[in-house]
């Protein structure tokens, strides 16, 4: 039996890259990682401790997120869990905790899940892999908020001393 079950909602693999580096900093050989996708069934009385990390894509978290959230309801509440958001915006000091990140703050009101610790992280552009429209439509939204708009680049703003201290905090619990 894993004692960690380390489920994650990515869009462009991010936040799956940020639940392999939570697994190496707690053992990987303690954790399942399992997509978000693929959780319809999981028993989650098979873990001690869950870790849900989910990303933001124009604006909202998966809907996946939430649909899993509602039918684990009482069963995540029960035990040791925990979340972390991933989003562009988190890239801005102060937009980077629960309290600063306005993704979290809409998060706590909708979902009915309480975790035991919240992180926040940036995520990465990778403006090449993208398709046309998405492309257009983050160049766009960064261009708003004052960041990269060099659809040539690649830019990773996941700040992984921040990841590891969530891990380590995670891991003493």
């Amino acid at each position: 039996m894993k004692k960690y079950l380390i489920l994650y909602s990515t869009t462009d693999g991010q936040t799956h890259k940020i639940a392999n580096h939570i697994a190496n900093q707690i053992g990987v050989e303690n954790c399942q990682l399992l997509n978000l996708i693929e959780a319809d069934d999981v028993d989650l009385t098979q873990y001690e401790k869950v870790i849900i990390g989910a990303s933001i894509r124009y604006g909202h978290f998966n809907k996946k997120l939430y649909s899993f959230i509602n039918k684990n309801e009482q069963q995540l509440q029960a035990m040791e869990s925990f979340f972390y958001g991933v989003n562009l915006t988190a890239r801005k000091e102060g937009k980077d905790t629960p309290k600063g990140s306005s993704y979290i703050q809409k998060f706590l009101v909708k979902s009915t899940w309480q975790p035991k610790l919240i992180g926040v992280f940036a995520g990465a552009l990778y403006y090449p892999r993208y398709r046309w429209l998405d492309r257009v439509m983050i160049r766009l939204i960064m261009t708003m908020t004052g960041g990269e708009t060099d659809t040539s680049k690649e830019v990773e703003y996941t700040n992984w001393e921040k990841v590891t201290e969530f891990a380590l905090q995670i891991k003493q619990k």
